[in-house]
């Protein structure tokens, strides 16, 4: 059975039944018309004397359990929780999806207005406010004529047995056993329908049954209730139709496939005319009225359903999922998990949540505009608000929906599994400041110098529970090289941070240890691998080869521009209920995982990453205000990052093949050709263009920055003994910082410059004069141009 077969039960005709050809009765058919016509009529006169089940036990209905059950009405019936649909909203209060099981939205009775009300009544049951539960007028004729007939040609359940078996559908839900056992025409089932028909009119006033009625039943086109119905076919408040338009959705409760107006127009004209007749029979309209009424055809202003996160513009598709996510897995909304769907699929909510829609526009044209959604490769960025944890912006190249035609997914490369996403993918060089952190914290400076060879056996660290082992050593996987061969120190961290050196951060990672380096990604939010799997102790942890997400390195950064405290990430800040009551909604957590001390350290070296010599130093924005971050790649080219921050937004962003198997090398990439990609030239150009746009209009906001002290320049192995030539054996512009000055220069902030602290110059500013540098020995100028040829191949690690 299909989905929609299940949820759309026609409710069982009251007044007209289709006849069929009538046939030919023998003797014993006509006896067995006869043992009916005495079952109902003893039926009827059992449930209208108030028989206790017993006695109708005994008539062979097989109801013996049960019997308590009708001593008091289920609450359910009083008070259906009928599932509704939910609404969605951005940070602005502009609608990013509607999601539902079932389309409905429960009105009142003043916002349904009387003449659905009136029309409802005349075709369904027009003695409904002369009789109780039990139409006995209405069964004795209806056994009558089927008697007579030999067949079923009239019912003759009243409005409310019809409600109380449009409950039992409902609690049914998308079960297809429960859904038949719901709607089986037998006499037990019959039985308990009436009685709880009877007991719900002693307990409610026939106002709000009929309210009830309208807000539970099936009108088709996915449309549960009359609100949506009225919305459906007619893009209006139920209180707004007009005679015929209202006439037209009474007439579809008796079967809404055959009286569907945008399937079947003349049917449904026709039924809307009967409906209308009725209406003028019982003297709610007059004939005039009447013939207005019916003098055209069925006009629709029809609206297309539209369910799910599939229908979210501006490539909000992706977080309206994370927020589907959020709600079926935070034990706030429900201790189980079947709590928590039944919150998500019951509705009624006005979800809001805090996703900017301007810089969620940014993010989109960035993504899509940089990469093509034909490429072989996809970017997915995310931007958090420092010191709220707020997610304000979620968008991939690749839109959201499931035709793989049209490169379409839905999986979210933003977050983890769990919550919707893939496995990750390794962010490189991006994890290094996780690693000076923890070395920071460990008590290690912000000039901590390490030998930094180019290439290296890596070396045996403690971990958590022991000691890890180099077994490889002198082979090929037991080995780490930097990028370049240029690359060889010593290095200090600003210079190491900034050129992206591997040997320099295995060698903190060897000093401090791995666990103090799980630790660290651990209280930065990192709290395992994308797929769920935990993080794993191996000295490579630190080079990035382990998969995250953008949404989790996203709010790394941000804790680094929060100065040390992190902030859970959120994405829901509001949800109420259709009658205005809150739901509670789990705030964003905010703790210290480290000093300010170290963040005002590591957000000094980033700042480096992007000035002139770091592998971002081209990164700027075009109000030049300060900016920091780290590149990342990993091996192979398979991806690449960027991840940067200003004071107040933090924005991550991967590129790579979604499935983490397209070496980017030779590649062209939103109709730019590459021969290798990097993160300072694949994602840095997505995530400039996105901050650009973002940060327009919000305020500029300095980073707390500490004085960083220039390294002492490296010397030339070959130059003779006592020259006192400075040379950088590396090629490293970090000689001076930046820019070429000498060392002795007074100090500047931070390093090398000397405008005061607090204020990063410009990219269009002109350095200040400087003095002509040492002469250089022979070849020296050979291995400069190295180093910066090594930085562009290197981009960062």
């Amino acid at each position: 059975m299909s989905r929609r077969s299940r949820r759309t039960p026609s409710p069982e005709p009251l007044d007209t039944w289709v006849p069929r050809p009538r046939r030919r009765e023998t003797p014993l058919g006509l006896l067995g018309h006869g043992v009916k016509f005495l079952g109902y009529s003893t039926l009827a006169g059992v449930l209208l004397a108030g028989i206790a089940l017993p006695a109708a036990g005994a008539l062979g209905l097989g109801m013996k359990s049960g019997v308590e059950e009708f001593d008091s009405i289920p609450d359910g019936l009083k008070t259906p929780p009928l599932t509704q649909a939910s609404w969605i909203y951005d940070a602005k209060g502009q609608q990013i999806a509607k999601v539902y099981e079932r389309d409905r939205r429960v009105i009142t009775a003043e916002e349904m207005g009387t003449l659905i009300r009136q029309a409802q009544v005349d075709i369904e049951d027009a003695r409904f406010y002369e009789h109780g539960a039990v139409d006995l007028k209405g069964v004795l004729r209806a056994i009558t004529k089927n008697a007579e007939s030999g067949t079923a040609v009239q019912g003759a359940s009243t409005l409310t047995q019809q409600y109380v078996k449009n409950v039992n559908v409902e609690k049914a839900g998308d079960d297809p056993v429960a859904v038949l056992e719901a709607q089986r025409k037998t006499l037990g089932r019959k039985v308990q329908e009436l009685k709880f028909a009877i007991k719900l009119e002693e307990e409610l006033t026939k106002e709000q049954i009929l309210t009830n009625y309208l807000n539970i039943t099936y009108y088709g086109q996915q449309a549960y209730g009359i609100q949506a119905a009225a919305q459906r076919y007619f893009s209006k408040d139920t209180k707004d139709l007009t005679v015929a338009e209202a006439a037209t959705l009474a007439g579809l409760v008796q079967n809404p496939s055959q009286f569907d107006p945008k399937a079947h127009p003349e049917a449904a004209r026709k039924r809307r005319d009967v409906v209308i007749d009725k209406m003028v029979e019982n003297k709610h309209l007059t004939a005039e009225q009447a013939r207005e009424a019916k003098s055209g055809p069925v006009v629709l202003h029809y609206q297309a359903p539209q369910n799910g996160c599939i229908t979210a513009d501006a490539g909000m598709g992706f977080f309206c999922d994370y927020v589907r996510h959020v709600i079926k897995q935070d034990p706030v909304f429900g201790k189980t998990a079947a709590e928590r769907k039944k919150l998500w699929d019951q509705g009624g909510l006005s979800i809001h949540t805090t996703l900017d829609p301007v810089k969620q526009a940014a993010a989109l044209k960035a993504v899509t505009t940089k990469v093509k959604v034909t490429d072989p490769v996809s970017a997915a960025m995310t931007m958090v608000e420092p010191g709220t944890g707020k997610i304000l912006a979620m968008a991939q190249t690749r839109p959201y929906g499931i035709d793989p035609a049209k490169n379409q997914t839905v999986v979210n490369y933003n977050v983890d599994a769990v919550m919707g996403g893939g496995n990750g993918f390794q962010p490189g060089s991006n994890f290094k400041p996780i690693v000076a952190a923890a070395g920071l914290e460990a008590g290690l400076t912000s000039t901590q110098s390490y030998p930094s060879p180019n290439k290296m056996d890596w070396p045996t660290m403690s971990t958590c529970d022991g000691t890890w082992k180099n077994l490889e050593k002198g082979k090929k996987g037991g080995t780490i090289p930097n990028e370049s061969s240029g690359e060889v120190g010593p290095y200090e961290l600003k210079e190491a941070m900034a050129l992206s050196v591997n040997t320099y951060f295995v060698q903190m990672e060897q000093e401090i240890g791995l666990c103090a380096v799980k630790q660290m990604a651990n209280k930065l939010g990192v709290a395992g691998k994308a797929s769920g799997k935990p993080l794993q102790e191996l000295p490579a942890l630190g080079l990035g080869t382990q998969e995250v997400s953008p949404l989790v390195m996203a709010n790394v950064y941000a804790t680094f521009a929060n100065r040390g405290t992190y902030c859970t990430p959120v994405a829901i800040s509001g949800i109420t209920t259709m009658d205005g009551k809150d739901v509670p909604v789990t705030p964003a957590k905010c703790d210290r995982v480290f000093s300010e001390s170290t963040a005002d350290i590591i957000n000094t070296v980033l700042l480096g990453v992007t000035e002139k010599g770091g592998t971002g130093r081209d990164l700027g924005l075009d109000d030049d205000r300060q900016i920091a971050g780290k590149t990342g790649t990993s091996d192979e080219k398979k991806s690449a990052w960027f991840s940067g921050y200003t004071g107040n937004l933090a924005t991550s962003v991967w590129l790579g093949g979604p499935a983490g198997g397209v070496p980017m090398k030779n590649i062209r990439i939103g109709g730019k050709w590459f021969e290798e990609v990097f993160g300072a030239t694949g994602p840095g150009p997505i995530w400039q263009m996105a901050m650009n746009d973002a940060v327009r209009t919000m305020p500029q906001k300095e980073f707390a920055t500490v004085f960083i002290p220039n390294p002492p320049p490296k010397r030339d192995p070959s130059a003779s003994p006592g020259s006192g030539s400075p040379s950088s054996v590396s090629g490293s512009p970090w000689t001076t910082w930046p820019g070429g000055q000498p060392t002795d220069v007074a100090p500047t902030w931070p390093g090398g410059r000397t405008q005061p602290p607090g204020r990063q110059p410009t990219r269009k500013s002109t350095p200040p004069a400087q003095p002509t540098p040492p002469a250089q020995p022979e070849g020296q100028d050979g291995q400069n141009r190295q180093t910066q040829q090594s930085e562009e191949q290197h981009g960062d690690g």
